[in-house]
């Protein structure tokens, strides 16, 4: 079994006053941070804070990139073109960029969210356009995404590192693909549950690969109600199994 892993959380997606996560309580147990960037969630202040919070935990920080859906959440699918999908992964690359900047640090790696995920996982254009936006704005990110994907193709293509992700707390069909939201049990509400199956992916490698294919980062959703408890023991879990958490490319936190 492998004996590092990447904890990865979708953070900074309140927007105004409307907040959604304990991103300060979650801050401490993860690795890597995926920041909204104002499409599908966060506004300024949000991205400047979480960056904020992320820098004072010494934690990885990531673009998450989303559709252009603040009322859906970047959920719900939009008919997008290559030259969209590389504007708005700039966009918001950009937007991020000076928060980091500002806070004396740099972007880390580059996510996308939510159905642009499924998106340009499963459509080779799309997935290019994307590689290419980060590619022209920094060549050294990283790019997190589903193993065996159009998105891990096109890295490899650009020469851009691509890290596979897997899910602690989402159960995957016989297909290898995440169980939609809706269905009952799609998602995973055991830390005793989820770590088992972030050690099977570890010892096995990720579903839907054509080949085993090692997980570099494993996410846990901040939407959850009990999201800091959830994070810190789930990390607690795997540093007793022996497992060093270490974002890709960075020093132990």
């Amino acid at each position: 079994m492998q004996r590092r892993i990447d904890l990865n959380c979708d953070m900074g997606e309140s927007f105004g006053p409307w907040r959604m996560g304990d991103d300060a309580g979650v801050m401490p147990y993860i690795t890597s941070a995926n920041i909204a960037c104002g499409f599908h969630a966060g506004d300024s202040e949000t991205m400047r804070a979480t960056v904020a919070l992320a820098v004072d935990q010494a934690v990885a920080i990531g673009a998450h990139v989303g559709l252009p859906d603040l009322e859906g959440f970047g959920r719900r699918e939009m008919a997008i073109d290559a030259r969209q999908a590389y504007a708005y992964t700039l966009h918001q690359l950009g937007a991020l960029s000076g928060f980091a900047q500002a806070a004396g640090t740099a972007l880390h790696h580059v996510k996308p969210h939510g159905a642009l995920y499924h998106m340009v996982a499963r459509e080779a254009s799309l997935a290019r356009a994307m590689v290419d936006a980060i590619r022209s704005f920094d060549a050294r990110l990283c790019v997190y995404g589903p193993a065996g994907s159009a998105l891990s193709a096109a890295s490899a293509v650009a020469g851009v590192r691509f890290v596979a992700e897997g899910f602690a707390d989402r159960r995957y069909g016989d297909d290898g693909l995440l169980l939609p939201r809706s269905e009952v049990g799609a998602v995973i509400e055991s830390v005793a549950d989820a770590v088992a199956q972030a050690l099977r992916f570890m010892e096995l490698g990720l579903p839907g690969a054509a080949s085993p294919t090692a997980m570099e980062t494993l996410c846990l959703h901040g939407d959850r109600s009990d999201a800091a408890t959830f994070a810190r023991e789930s990390r607690q879990a795997l540093e007793r199994a022996g497992i060093r958490l270490i974002a890709p490319g960075h020093a132990d936190k």
